[in-house]
């Protein structure tokens, strides 16, 4: 259902509120360069920092703004179901094409609860579901068998995996439904999970270059794998350096470097990157080519 470089979209701040303009011109910039669809509302978004109402602003201005040239999948995670709803139920009305819901995060739910969060979700909207695992950050683990089993619930379409295991890539080809999409959520791991079955990355990267990150994800589609580890070897000093610092300090600074005048603005907890961290960003982009 997706493929190609998926950008998680950063959410620009000006003066502490949403800088709807900046984020209009990224949105469409994204889709000059070339990226496949669009991620509002993600990590990378700081949606954890949003109140609901941002939240559902930030869906709304990218869904507006691609006018239907790519799909929006709209961040729509929550550790507490009736607020995932909530959100899934928002971006529906808005024209999403899907939801982005993370494993429900702090609460630390067993295998059991993880479906059946997932499995009220389904019943609660016609939405299709897009899994989001990362356990380095929810500390839950949405495992193998459980994403075998939610694939068959018939609005459950596809999975961002950010654990890191290249293997699962695998098995989750092997004991998914049909059809069921394999999108990487770590960047550096793209080519690899690419080359096990995966068909397309929501990228961090991306945000910073767009145009070379759906270049790579072309090539990996063809199964140009010489041109595919060439682009590779530009983007990957790019990954490493997205997150030399809490993200999305990093991102933000490198679009700041690449957009001009585009806002650094990030909120509490978050920080602006160290001086080492911005060195390397510097350091990634001039190997990129990008500056």
């Amino acid at each position: 259902m997706f493929s190609g470089s998926i950008p998680a979209l950063v959410t620009p701040f000006r003066d502490g509120s949403f800088a709807e303009k900046e984020f209009r011109a990224l949105v469409d910039w994204q889709i000059e360069q070339g990226s496949s669809a669009l991620v509002p509302c993600g990590t990378t978004g700081e949606s954890s920092t949003l109140s609901n109402a941002e939240h559902h602003r930030v869906i709304e201005v990218c869904i507006e703004q691609a006018a239907g040239r790519v799909p929006v999948i709209a961040g729509c995670g929550s550790n507490d179901t009736t607020n995932a709803l909530l959100h899934l139920s928002f971006s529906s009305k808005s024209g999403a094409a899907a939801g982005l819901v993370v494993a429900p995060y702090y609460n630390r739910p067993n295998q059991e609860g993880i479906y059946a969060h997932f499995e009220a979700l389904t019943k609660g909207t016609d939405l299709p579901l897009v899994l989001y695992n990362v356990p380095a950050r929810t500390v839950t683990d949405i495992k193998p068998e459980t994403v075998a089993a939610l694939s068959q619930l018939p609005t459950v379409v596809a999975i961002k995996d950010a654990s890191g295991e290249i293997d699962r890539v695998t098995e989750h080809r092997l004991t998914c439904a049909d059809g069921f999409c394999l999108l990487s959520g770590v960047d550096e791991l793209s080519l690899a999970f690419n080359a096990s079955g995966g068909s397309g990355c929501i990228s961090v990267t991306a945000n910073v270059a767009p145009k070379l990150c759906s270049e790579f994800q072309a090539a990996c589609a063809a199964g140009d794998y010489d041109k595919a580890r060439e682009l590779n070897d530009r983007l990957y000093p790019l990954h490493k350096a997205m997150f030399t610092d809490a993200s999305p300090g990093p991102v933000k600074y490198a679009l700041s470097r690449v957009i001009d005048g585009f806002p650094t603005d990030l909120r509490l907890p978050m920080t602006p990157p160290s001086e080492a961290s911005r060195k390397a960003v510097d350091e990634a982009l001039e190997n990129a080519g990008l500056v």
